[in-house]
């Protein structure tokens, strides 16, 4: 697919709170009927929040699966002191517009899936949505899909019910939401995400790994992996902040 540099008006036609502190953003190109992407890709803003350009662009990976339209959804979460966000969460509602280009990026579903781990935190679990939601809508071959989700409270996972959902629909598809802070009716896993994938592949048998997220988290995970004996071929991510 080409990269499209080209600045088009993307008007944000709802918006909803999603957790406390993250929003789902559904974004319309009046400009054009059809926005094609590959799951995994993001979109660049145009932000007025800086003179130089530079520093008015922020960049958010697309959550929603391609489905024909001209339409998309963004999930983000509002950064402490992050310039963009606040702007995004204070200014804009629903009618408004802003420059936008993409999609853009590398980071995006590979062409043959056999078994693959998607391991992310917070909004990180952006592109696996949309890859996932692709998956299941096209009926895309894979051996076996498995999704590490790590945040701190039940209240903050993300697409829950629909994670819990598409493990239901999707044969091989393996779901496990962990809590870093638990809570007194979690039943699920607590503590971080590394264990959790460590125990799940402690056969270090084949698999190919996709990690979303935070840098702190990308950065352990790349040396457990590696550590497992998972060789740089088999690791692929992309993270922020």
């Amino acid at each position: 697919m080409a990269v499209d540099l080209t600045w088009k008006k993307g008007v944000f036609y709802k918006i909803e709170q999603e957790t406390h502190n993250t929003r789902r953003f559904y974004i319309e190109y009046p400009e054009v009927d059809k926005f094609d992407f590959i799951p995994g890709q993001f979109v660049t803003m145009d932000l007025p929040i800086h003179e130089k350009k530079n520093l008015r662009w922020r960049s958010y990976s697309i959550a929603s699966e391609p489905n024909g339209t001209n339409k998309l959804e963004l999930v983000i979460v509002l950064a402490e002191k992050g310039a963009g966000t606040t702007y995004l969460f204070n200014e804009i509602k629903e009618g408004m517009d802003v420059p936008m280009r993409g999609p853009l990026g590398k980071f995006t579903i590979p062409e043959t899936i056999e078994d693959l781990c998607f391991i992310c935190t917070g909004t990180g679990i952006a592109p696996f949505r949309s890859m996932l939601k692709h998956i299941h809508r096209n009926n895309v071959p894979y051996k076996n899909l498995y999704m590490i989700f790590g945040t701190r409270v039940e209240t903050d996972i993300l697409y829950h019910q629909e994670m819990e959902q598409l493990a239901k629909e999707m044969p091989n598809f393996t779901y496990i939401p962990v809590l870093s802070r638990g809570g007194e009716n979690w039943k699920g896993e607590t503590g971080y995400v590394h264990a959790v994938y460590e125990k799940l592949f402690a056969d270090k048998r084949p698999t190919k790994f996709m990690l979303c997220g935070w840098t702190a988290m990308i950065n352990e995970a790349k040396d457990r992996l590696a550590a497992m004996g998972y060789g740089k071929e088999s690791v692929h991510y992309e993270l922020f902040g």
